[in-house]
């Protein structure tokens, strides 16, 4: 399976998850490693979108095209989702429930609904689990962000 992920072109040949380790995210704190990714590219700019601030999206993008393997996966359902998942900013409980999958390395991949379209799926990738390894960067393209997203 191939999975998408939309950053800075100096980090786009990196599976470490240092970004989201030094931020954080919705489903990971601080300290947490882990790599966001989409199941199409539509969606993970659109993932992307959400999160940025039209003052701060770089003018050096890309979106790399990460094949994982399709076994492995943890699927999450809204269900097991603190009531609060959607909340912005992203609330503790999401990190909380993120982090723990991740600290307990349950599967190299966790599979969760996106946020702004519940029936698509966005796929985090755990850097630090033993199958982190079979993860593997397949493409890297130059993105330009078109600003007429962000417009309203």
């Amino acid at each position: 399976m191939v999975v998408y992920r939309v950053g800075r072109k100096k980090f786009s040949k990196e599976l470490k998850g240092e970004g989201a380790r030094l931020h954080g995210g919705r489903w990971n704190h601080i300290l947490f490693p882990c790599i966001y990714t989409s199941e199409s590219r539509a969606l993970a700019v659109l993932d992307y979108t959400v999160n940025i601030s039209i003052e701060d999206i770089p003018q050096s993008l890309c979106i790399t095209a990460i094949e994982i393997p399709d076994t492995g996966i943890h699927e999450l359902n809204v269900a097991d989702f603190p009531r609060n998942w959607k909340k912005s900013p992203a609330p503790a409980s999401t990190k909380d429930l993120g982090s723990q999958l991740l600290k307990t390395a349950i599967a190299p991949i966790i599979k969760i609904p996106s946020i702004i379209i519940p029936q698509e799926f966005n796929y985090i990738l755990n850097p630090k689990s033993t199958g982190s390894k079979d993860f593997k960067i397949i493409n890297v393209d130059d993105f330009v962000y078109d600003a007429r997203i962000k417009l309203f």
